[in-house]
């Protein structure tokens, strides 16, 4: 037996009736679509109803599973405390799928919590109303990368068929909260176009397109279920899909979106998951000499914990002329590390690499040290400074061409150019600022630099 449908579902309390107390009409075609995907939930008939919520526990480097055999909650909080909830965990489905995470090196496992998210428990509300008895596993997002949620839906639905389980998915997540200036969380433009964007990707089933948000992108625009969408996804990895649309609303300044999702007969164009690393592969590729010398070093540092010096091979160019160099790290499409110098601390622009290879790779305090295992997916750039300029006013900067430097006393901080995300030359000037810890009203000083770019 195998995941026998998956749902994309909102969880705005506003919707129950007996919290939104008229107000829920506001959002009418989310709550009609609501309740038709709990009847053709209650149609399916599943044994266990496996449901992740951005809610749940969140960490930023493992995926929770619910552990407890019984959960509970209510909506208290919302005004409407006899609404209660008390679910019984499906623990073995639960315990197999922490055994192939397990057994996979991958970082999710059961975690005992008794108490219930509203993620979940909005989802339950209209489920119990048809289907009052089955039991239900709650998966955590994590800010890891896309791929690896897209993985832990892999796991999910390999349990589910090691253990002859009929399971329905119930993906909970909002879409953008910043569609509506008058929305409690105002508007950004990168709202209605992820919303646009995401209900194009999902009534099409086209998940794959799912791994391609950018993560600057998906911050910008406020998302909530991206994450959860992402892991539903790979629960059907290899599978045909017959998808639809069934509402897509943003009348409150939030995005809801409901979709429902039926797998049909395998195929291999499906797999996203293979596609996606094979894709990456290709892209780590490189004919660079400056990103070739950093990725040298840090392989050679990683398996062997030995640094290499300056090979016999490498251009005079990298050997005579001398400036600071950032190197950045990303894996699968996520920052894994970035470290460098703004100006030459060395002798030569080749020592400048590998110094801040390794840096880069081990010293971050951001991230944890890069293991073995993660060097064939590093995606590595190198960027070449030129000498900083002093400059009298922020006018003189422009995000895409010029890095800069924030001094304010003895606090210095630099942002480079070109960034994702960064569109503005007040968002450079912030962010440069927080890197430093220098406060709004702190006097500053200006400079700024351009940048060779490798990669």
């Amino acid at each position: 037996m195998a995941i026998i449908g998956t749902f994309m579902v909102p969880h705005p309390p506003l919707i129950v009736p007996e919290i939104g107390k008229g107000d829920e009409k506001q959002v009418e075609k989310t709550l009609n679509s609501y309740q038709e995907v709990a009847k053709e939930i209650a149609r399916l008939k599943p044994e266990t109803i496996v449901i992740s919520s951005p809610h749940a526990r969140y960490y930023s480097d493992y995926f929770y599973i619910s552990g407890s055999e019984n959960v509970k909650g209510n909506f208290g909080s919302f005004g409407a405390s006899s609404i209660i909830f008390d679910e019984e965990i499906d623990i073995e489905l639960a315990k197999e799928i922490e055994r192939i995470a397990e057994k996979d090196s991958f970082p999710s496992g059961c975690i005992k919590d008794e108490v219930l998210d509203h993620g979940t428990m909005v989802p339950l509300y209209f489920i119990r109303k048809e289907l009052p008895k089955c039991k239900i596993v709650v998966v955590g997002l994590s800010t890891l990368p896309l791929l690896d949620n897209y993985h832990l839906g892999m796991i999910i639905n390999e349990a589910v068929q090691n253990i002859n389980r009929k399971v329905v998915y119930v993906a909970s997540g909002d879409l953008s909260h910043k569609l509506q200036e008058y929305g409690p969380y105002g508007f950004i433009k990168e709202g209605p176009i992820y919303d646009d964007r995401i209900m194009k990707t999902m009534s099409s089933g086209n998940f794959n397109e799912l791994l391609e948000y950018e993560e600057s992108f998906l911050d910008k625009a406020a998302e909530c279920g991206h994450r959860s969408f992402t892991i539903m996804a790979g629960t059907l990895n290899g599978y045909n899909v017959q998808s639809k649309q069934l509402s897509h609303e943003d009348v409150t300044g939030v995005g809801y979106g409901i979709c429902t999702f039926y797998p049909q007969e395998r195929s291999k164009d499906r797999d996203f998951y293979d596609k996606y690393l094979n894709d990456t592969l290709i892209k780590t590729q490189s004919n660079d000499e400056y990103v070739n010398l950093a990725r040298k070093t840090i392989e050679t540092y990683i398996k062997d914990n030995i640094k290499i010096e300056v090979p016999e091979n490498t251009p005079k160019e990298l050997l005579n002329n001398k400036a600071g160099v950032f190197v950045s790290i990303h894996k699968l499409g996520t920052l894994r590390g970035c470290i460098g110098t703004f100006l030459p601390t060395t002798d030569s622009i080749a020592t400048e690499i590998i110094n801040n290879a390794i840096s880069a790779s081990t010293e971050d305090p951001r991230f944890r040290p890069i293991t073995e295992d993660e060097l064939k997916y590093l995606e590595i750039n190198v960027d070449v400074l030129s000498n900083p300029q002093p400059i009298e006013s922020q006018n003189q900067l422009d995000p895409k061409k010029y890095g800069v430097i924030v001094t304010s006393g003895y606090k210095k901080g630099l942002l480079l150019p070109d960034l994702e995300g960064v569109d503005t030359i007040e968002e450079q000037i912030a962010i440069a600022k927080n890197k430093a810890g220098i406060l709004k009203d702190e006097e500053i000083s200006l400079e700024r630099f351009t940048v060779t770019r490798h990669k």
